[in-house]
């Protein structure tokens, strides 16, 4: 495996000329460079002091996201890891629009860290004993259980599957009036769900691992969240789109506000344009 610590180098305008107009200057401009090298080359010196395989730094240039998924797509990268903000000020604002932008228009899968006021350490590798795995009974939703194969190896390791199921209601919140649950087909709802997690987890028990399956009738990012909370979890996993029509969009709702709401680190997956999105339901 080899790792590429990427920074993004953004041309700016420090001085102003006498008509107080921003001012390139080339030498200003190439001592942030080296600053920037020089910082990548510390990150990699602290990172070989710890782990003996191949790291690659380099210094890219602006625009942010898509000099980053340009480089990851030129080096055959199989993941690219950010955190969610990193810099002080403004641009530590949670889910900052770099962030943002990566996970929108990255085909490859990208990890989402927020990360903790403690610096990290290097000697202390990760583990992914448990991961949690939202679906919603499509197949493009389902793409993200192949694609974790290749990262936790083929260790035993326990999934939680969850597959939310909204409220059935008739009518709206008007005048105090609520709206009346409508308790068999919410029912029925809630065993399809169930019987379809069974379903998959049935094929990921055969393999070895321990796997809880889940149905919380709720919002869909707020009951995931809690079952991530609740679960303790190590990472959640999902794809940025699973149903049809407008649910389809990159970055969807559910996927974007289980994002900005994430203590967990978050694997995104965008699958593939072309494969079949047909739900389960």
């Amino acid at each position: 495996m080899r790792l590429n610590l990427v920074h993004v180098h953004q041309i700016v305008a420090p001085t102003l000329s006498p008509a107080a107009v921003p001012f390139f200057d080339p030498a200003v401009d190439m001592a942030l460079r080296d600053q920037e090298a020089a910082y990548l080359k510390g990150v990699a010196g602290r990172i070989a002091a710890a782990w003996d395989g191949p790291i690659s730094p380099a210094v890219l240039n602006s625009p942010v996201a898509e000099a980053l998924c340009q480089h990851a797509h030129e080096i055959h990268a199989e993941l690219i890891v950010m955190s969610t903000h990193g810099r002080g000020g403004v641009a530590r604002a949670w889910m900052g629009s770099v962030a943002d932008r990566v996970i929108r228009q990255s085909k490859i899968p990208t990890l989402a860290i927020r990360p903790t006021a403690e610096p990290p350490d290097f000697t202390h590798e990760p583990t992914l004993d448990h991961i949690l795995i939202p679906l919603d009974g499509s197949a493009l939703a389902e793409h993200v259980i192949a694609m974790l194969d290749p990262i936790v190896g083929g260790a035993p390791i326990r999934y939680d599957l969850v597959r939310v199921v909204e409220p059935v209601t008739h009518g709206f919140m008007f005048d105090g009036i609520e709206p009346v649950i409508d308790v068999d087909t919410q029912d029925a709802a809630w065993q399809h769900a169930t019987d379809y997690l069974e379903g998959i987890a049935a094929a990921l028990r055969q393999r070895g691992h321990v796997v809880m399956t889940y149905v919380p009738i709720g919002h869909p990012a707020s009951a995931i969240l809690e079952r991530a909370s609740d679960g303790a979890v190590s990472l959640i996993a999902m794809t940025t789109h699973g149903r049809g029509g407008v649910a389809r969009m990159v970055m969807g709702s559910v996927a974007d506000k289980v994002l900005r709401g994430a203590a967990t680190p978050l694997l995104i997956y965008r699958p593939p344009a072309g494969d079949a999105a047909t739900p389960d339901d």
